[in-house]
């Protein structure tokens, strides 16, 4: 696998705000990230984060297995548009898809993505966003917080790059978990991604 670039090109993928998105393309913007925002691809041609894409001058484009016709095409399209924008990494910013071996196989190792809960704890197939929540309430947790980790071919699988604590407080519903959750995540992508380009952190060890 080729090392990063000083200032290596980040693509996202994201199905809805793309709220962890925003918050890198803020990092880069304002200086504090090496990196270069260069496409976003949602499988929801009407998804926020779409239309914040747009607004703020970063190609945007659907890409889904109703758009190409099936789940294959829409891997293969969605390999080849990273390609074409020349990412570097991918950073999965709330995308409700699982990869395809296409992708996977293309950018091995250079895929990321945020998870709700200190994993391996409140992973896995179905555990996304308030889902999430509501088993760490539920199971009397009294920490949470947020993961990075690297993406393979199982959901929540991949080698984890950093983890984010959260306390669980008293009287916490799914929902004021999930805002305090959130705001880390915010803090810990970037921050793990200036850690990633710094070199810091080898992905290819991981």
């Amino acid at each position: 696998m080729a090392s990063l670039p000083p200032r290596p090109s980040i693509a996202f993928l994201a199905s809805h705000n793309g709220t962890n998105m925003r918050a890198i393309v803020a990092a880069c913007r304002a200086g504090r990230l090496r990196a270069t925002p260069v496409v976003l691809i949602s499988n929801n041609a009407d998804s926020a984060s779409m239309a914040w894409a747009k607004q703020n001058k970063i190609p945007a484009l659907h890409i889904s297995a109703k758009s190409t016709g099936s789940d294959a095409a829409a891997d293969a399209a969605v390999a080849a548009t990273l390609a074409q924008y020349g990412a570097d990494l991918v950073v999965l910013a709330g995308y409700m898809r699982k990869l395809g071996p296409e992708t996977l196989g293309s950018f091995e190792k250079r895929i990321l993505n945020v998870h709700p809960a200190l994993l391996p704890k409140f992973g896995g197939h179905g555990m996304y966003g308030a889902h999430v929540h509501t088993a760490v309430l539920a199971a009397g947790e009294r920490e949470t917080g947020a993961t990075i980790h690297l993406v393979d071919g199982d959901y929540d699988n991949g080698p984890i790059i950093a983890q984010a604590k959260v306390i669980v407080e008293a009287g916490d519903t799914p929902e004021t978990l999930a805002a305090r959750v959130q705001a880390k995540e915010e803090e810990l992508f970037p921050e793990t991604i200036r850690r990633i380009i710094s070199r810091e952190i080898d992905l290819d060890r991981l």
